[in-house]
């Protein structure tokens, strides 16, 4: 039986890069680490957790791959597709073949993901330090947490709120695999039990986590991503109730204009969670390479994503600074990754403030601030006339000004019920394909609907 898959994780195990020799002489070639010696320290475990986050950034993931997935599949109108890579235009035409190697490095970068975290929840026992094992726990369940969230999203059919989401998820593998031997062929579990795991591993990371964690999760990622969670769930109060957390608790303030969000070589007072990017790791950072105009670190030749007209039409004032926030190279561009060196924003302060706003408007409640004087503060910083009152429809128009090109709009449109097109919210193209290679490797995987 083919195995291949599950070994490319287990080599990427193998091959963790460990430093601090104490002799500068002794070297030991990397690739014969054992498993024993991998997990046998604690500071072996943070380097594995650490590798795990490393993996998360790359540009299969939350280094751009995900995000650029979402935008192409949810595009109507606003985006067009310049690039010469076949398989994002796939995307944009919503007709994805099942061996997309980009959905592909989607699938198997986000199970690598897990089995490094998996690895160290099996062997927290190594750290004997209450703290230390704690945190260590608390940033492994965030990972988790989110890889699960998003494999779901993109490889599920919506989650419909208030019913049992019996329609198959995705596997849930919840143990580390270090060597052949524990190798497992599982089947998808359904949605509901996905996003049960998904809170779970974030209500534990929100307990876990201390208020401040360096560049790492803290309480406040968690629970800004737990908020995001619920809120793509349809459960208001407790989207409500995380974003309020987040807003009155965390140490994170919003940056006095918009620009000052984006762009930055270390994180922004906005950040409650953002992907590291250095001068030596930038070619991580696909919203650059495919965003981006060449001269700013995109690709050679015209930028691969190009903003078109119908998307300015959002922009109600004239002296809303979002407006303005792109930038020409031959087509016109989102100056929101035009940096090749700046860290990538995944979790922003302003996207708790709109989702504290949507769900008091749907609640009728007004836990914090009201919805209108919630969508103000953004409007403010951005230069936009302060509304005097709001609708549903006036809300998330504005969460579309502030946090296009992030992300959000194939899991907003999905979430909404609103079409692409002609394309239904639910339609089969609409969800990527389990990758052929894993169907053809796990005879227990079942394939998505239309592929």
């Amino acid at each position: 039986m083919k195995k291949y898959n599950y070994i490319i994780i287990l080599m990427s195990l193998l091959t963790i890069f460990f430093v601090g020799c104490d002799d500068n002489l002794d070297i030991k070639p990397e690739q014969a680490i054992s498993k024993e010696v991998a997990i046998s320290t604690p500071e072996n475990i943070h380097k594995i957790l650490i590798n795990a986050y490393g993996v998360a950034r790359s540009s299969s993931s939350y280094g751009g791959g995900i995000a650029l997935a979402s935008e192409l599949l949810a595009n109507d109108g606003d985006l067009y597709w310049n690039g010469t890579y076949i398989q994002p235009g796939e995307y944009n035409e919503k007709a994805i073949l099942t061996d997309n190697s980009f959905v592909a490095s989607i699938w198997l970068n986000g199970y690598g993901i897990s089995n490094h975290v998996n690895i160290v929840l099996d062997n927290l026992a190594v750290i004997t330090d209450v703290t230390d094992k704690d945190v260590t726990e608390g940033e492994a369940k965030f990972l988790r947490g989110l890889v699960y969230f998003d494999l779901a999203r993109l490889f599920a059919k919506p989650y419909v709120s208030g019913s049992v989401n019996s329609q198959l998820g995705v596997p849930i593998v919840l143990r580390g695999v270090l060597d052949p031997s524990q190798i497992e062929f599982p089947k998808r579990n359904t949605l509901e039990e996905v996003y049960t795991q998904v809170i779970a591993d974030l209500k534990d990371a929100y307990t876990l986590l201390p208020a401040s964690n360096d560049i790492f999760a803290t309480k406040y990622s968690a629970a800004a991503l737990l908020a995001r969670v619920y809120l793509q769930k349809g459960d208001y109060a407790n989207a409500r109730n995380m974003a309020d957390i987040v807003i009155n608790e965390s140490p994170a303030t919003l940056t006095t204009t918009f620009a000052q969000a984006f762009n930055n070589l270390e994180n922004s007072n906005e950040d409650l969670f953002a992907w590291q990017i250095t001068s030596q790791d930038a070619s991580s950072n696909d919203f650059n390479v495919f965003w981006a105009g060449s001269a700013f670190g995109g690709r050679v030749g015209n930028p691969d994503v190009e903003i078109l007209s119908q998307h300015w039409d959002i922009y109600d004032d004239p002296n809303d600074k979002r407006a303005d926030f792109f930038y020409k190279a031959k087509w016109w561009c989102t100056t929101k990754w035009k940096s090749q060196f700046a860290n990538i924003p995944m979790l922003r302060l302003a996207e708790m403030y709109l989702t504290r706003a949507e769900s008091n408007f749907r609640l009728g409640t007004v836990t914090g601030l009201s919805p209108v004087n919630d969508v103000n503060i953004l409007r403010q910083r951005s230069g936009a006339a302060l509304f005097i009152t709001v609708d549903l429809a006036t809300i998330l128009m504005e969460r579309k000004r502030e946090l296009s090109f992030e992300g959000f709009a194939l899991f907003d449109a999905k979430r909404l019920k609103q079409n692409i097109g002609s394309l239904p919210y639910d339609a089969n193209n609409l969800i990527l394909p389990i990758p052929r290679r894993e169907i053809d490797v796990n005879k227990n995987l079942t394939q998505n609907d239309g592929y």
